[in-house]
């Protein structure tokens, strides 16, 4: 294949039940340009591996895989290394577990960044799933998808005030970013664990304007994780929810160094403080403890507060009066 025009990044982990499904719905693109599928398994246990390499060995030209030796444990760190790996001057996103329902999808996204050079990225609408393939219809997880549902040019002004993102991460058709090296984008598995298209968008944003069709086009397949209200189930939340945060700050800086501390930042650093003060009130420890005066230096001294004169003690009492004046 001659240089692709646009890249395909797939990221999948145990993905053997749905793989083939992603990988159909991305095959039957039908474009006027050469596109490519990278894609990263971050050493599956199951047979995903046996399938992609079958699927590679049809369709040697268009797909490549980038191959583990062991786990990495951190789904960003797969995202990363994939998308390195993409030639494409554009690219595209989708996990192993969701799919592309528009063979033409490809193809009106770029026919829309060709005509309208000045967006970053176009997205576009999708429908939720459960793990069984039935349409969602738990209001609770509705609300999920909700935080998507916009129409037209979304902006970095438009997320500071609205709270909502532009498109679910197989949605999005971008320019390749990452090709410029503008930025240390190793931040994307530094900040956080786990894949996060919020991350991604907010990288777009950074760059410029992006653009949602409201044509539906992708399905994303919310498989509910089991858990529950047990001690251990609860402590694990604990745990995730502090390294979260924590990696949160991280991302600040970055944002810090990068790009400027807009609204965002300061919104998101004073939320993930309540989150440490709420860890330690539902757990008290020294380490705990720690996480709050480790947050507060940094979200609040300087990112909140704009590095003017606070004490810790007083704005713990002052965020939980807050807290309980809302109810």
């Amino acid at each position: 294949m001659k240089d692709p025009k646009l890249s395909v990044i797939l990221i999948t982990y145990n993905h053997e039940k749905y793989i083939e499904k992603a990988l159909d719905s991305v095959l039957s693109q039908v474009t006027d340009f050469p596109f490519e599928i990278v894609i990263g398994d971050d050493c599956s246990p199951d047979d995903t591996k046996n399938i992609i390499r079958e699927y590679r060995d049809k369709y040697p030209d268009i797909i490549r895989i980038v191959h583990r030796e062991k786990n990495t444990g951190r789904p960003t760190l797969n995202v990363y290394e994939t998308t390195m790996k993409c030639r494409g001057d554009y690219l595209a996103y989708l996990e192993g577990d969701d799919y592309w329902t528009d063979s033409d999808k490809l193809q009106k996204q770029m026919d829309f960044l060709n005509e309208h050079p000045e967006y970053i990225a176009c997205t576009h609408s999708h429908k939720m799933i459960d793990d069984n393939g039935n349409d969602i219809t738990d209001p609770e997880i509705l609300k999920i998808s909700d935080m998507y549902k916009w129409s037209g040019e979304f902006t970095m002004d438009d997320f500071e005030k609205s709270g909502f993102w532009p498109g679910h991460y197989a949605s999005v058709v971008s320019k390749n970013i990452y090709k410029n090296k503008k930025h240390d984008y190793t931040i994307l598995y530094k900040s956080h664990d786990f894949v996060d298209d919020g991350q991604i968008l907010l990288f777009l944003l950074m760059e410029g304007k992006i653009y949602r069709l409201d044509d539906e086009m992708s399905v994303w397949r919310y498989v509910k994780k089991a858990g529950g209200n047990s001690w251990t189930s609860r402590s694990m939340k604990r745990k995730i929810q502090k390294e979260d945060i924590l990696m949160s700050m991280e991302l600040i800086k970055w944002l810090e160094k990068e790009y400027s501390l807009r609204d965002y930042a300061k919104i998101k650093a004073k939320k993930d403080f309540e989150t440490a003060l709420y860890l330690y009130s539902s757990a008290p420890s020294k380490g705990n403890w720690q996480t709050v005066r480790e947050i507060f230096e940094y979200n609040i001294k300087h990112v909140v507060m704009e590095d003017k004169k606070v004490s810790l003690i007083p704005y713990c009492i002052k965020c939980v009066k807050d807290k309980f004046t809302k109810y």
